[in-house]
């Protein structure tokens, strides 16, 4: 049983449409995929209508946190979409990404690159743009050669020269919000130091205190050495162990299914989850 709990569409920052991302999850050989857009739940309603006969789909968001000045990634599975408070969090972070977006192309101006919004926003399309949109434009203006390139201190990564801030939820609160929508929370590639400043792992204990139920570490973003250290912290704080791609299509390198879930945890994670059920494909158009 192969299970991808992380991946991403045009309903955020991928580049598959929701309905591409499940059929492509089954052509790969999928048996369980998550779609886990950013800060939004958007993607799920056509996910479902073209959901493949043999493929299940998790329903899910990866949400927009920050602690102590450091932005990390909560992902939330089998929530209620509908709760809410957290429905109310999710519209917060998701509304203050356009003006944050346009504050980003503003400073790259002032840094000599001509970048438009007009040319970001079609980028983003009818997803809720986001750094990889501002990130993909300058791959087009011959900037940075990839996408990846443009999260550096020169460019889009935390605190580089065109970085804006953005609101972004407490992780407690996050985690207060999830419980409250009957959702299982699970810490996104919690030490992908490559993408910038990490949170301290020592506070994956206090997080595991107020509810987190486990943590992402088969990533593409960690390597050998840390996979290690990360299922040992799991072991001690009782936290489960997730592996996904963190798939966004084209825009990354990352390969849909390229780390997977045992299907043990995956099977406790439906087990704690009361907002909503995992579906199951019907064939779908």
């Amino acid at each position: 049983m192969r299970i991808d709990l992380h991946t991403h569409s045009t309903a955020s920052d991928g580049t598959d449409t929701p309905a591409q991302l499940v059929r492509k999850a089954a052509a790969t050989g999928l048996d369980v995929v998550a779609l886990t857009d950013h800060d939004t739940t958007r993607g799920h309603a056509e996910a479902v209508a073209a959901l493949p006969e043999g493929l299940t789909l998790v329903t899910g968001a990866e949400l927009s946190c920050r602690l102590d000045g450091v932005s990390m990634h909560m992902l939330a599975y089998l929530f209620d979409p509908e709760e809410p408070a957290l429905l109310a969090e999710r519209e917060l972070v998701r509304d203050d990404r356009v003006p944050r977006a346009r504050a980003m192309v503003a400073r790259l101006n002032e840094l000599g690159v001509p970048v438009t919004w007009e040319q970001v926003a079609r980028i983003a399309g009818d997803g809720s743009v986001g750094r990889p949109h501002v990130a993909s434009a300058l791959v087009e203006l011959g900037v940075v050669p990839t996408v990846n390139d443009a999260f550096t201190a020169d460019w889009l990564a935390d605190g580089g020269r065109a970085h804006v801030d953005k609101h972004e939820t407490d992780p407690f609160e996050a985690l207060r919000l999830i419980k409250g929508a009957g959702g299982v929370a699970v810490f996104a590639h919690p030490a992908a130091a490559k993408r910038g400043r990490t949170v301290p792992e020592t506070a994956i204990a206090d997080l595991a205190a107020a509810g987190l139920d486990g943590i992402e570490v088969d990533h593409m973003d960690h390597d050998a050495e840390t996979r290690a250290r990360l299922r040992g912290t799991a072991k001690e704080l009782g936290l489960l162990v997730t592996g996904s791609s963190d798939y966004h299509g084209s825009r990354k390198t990352c390969v849909l299914g390229e780390y997977t879930t045992d299907p043990e945890v995956y099977g406790e994670i439906t087990r704690r989850a009361f907002g909503a059920f995992p579906v199951p494909g019907a064939g779908g158009a």
